[in-house]
């Protein structure tokens, strides 16, 4: 295994993390770190015996996610902001300013429109039927009523 520079009180820190060690560090399940692989969120070396391994920055790039997931960040999204951040070393707090910078305005129209919906609900507590005319969630702008009197939504299985 390669060794860096930094020392712990056990000597030399690997560059390097097993599977494992990530899992346990990062409190991220295994599978959940091959998903993440799968998705391109994160990157491993393999080794000759075509095990994985981790650079030690990819600790920090699972935090990201887990807060990025925990805020309602689609992976899509995630992904895409990850792939400004340098590789070669964990990211920096002006890393972390730039992504949180990206995501706020996005994370603002969802408070906007959840409080929205909040707020609509109150005026249709007590209606007794979701598809009345006037439902500004089950029913928006009545258009249903455009297809006619009677039912129309239909589920199919």
């Amino acid at each position: 295994m390669v060794e860096v520079k930094h020392r712990s009180a056990k000597g030399p820190l690997p560059a390097t993390l097993s599977v494992g060690d990530v899992a346990r560090r990062s409190g991220v399940a295994v599978s959940t770190l091959h998903f993440y692989e799968s998705k391109g969120l994160i990157r491993s070396l393999r080794t000759e015996g075509n095990q994985r391994r981790y650079p030690r920055a990819v600790l920090r790039r699972v935090a990201i996610i887990k807060i990025a997931q925990r805020t309602g960040i689609a992976l899509a999204g995630i992904r895409q902001a990850l792939e400004h951040l340098p590789q070669d070393r964990p990211p920096s707090a002006e890393d972390w300013r730039a992504l949180s910078q990206t995501w706020r305005s996005e994370l603002d129209a969802r408070i906007r429109a959840l409080t929205g919906l909040r707020d609509q609900m109150d005026g249709c507590i007590g209606c007794g039927c979701l598809s009345v005319d006037a439902c500004p969630l089950r029913n928006p702008g009545d258009i249903m009523g455009e297809a006619g009197a009677g039912p129309r939504v239909l589920i199919e299985d």
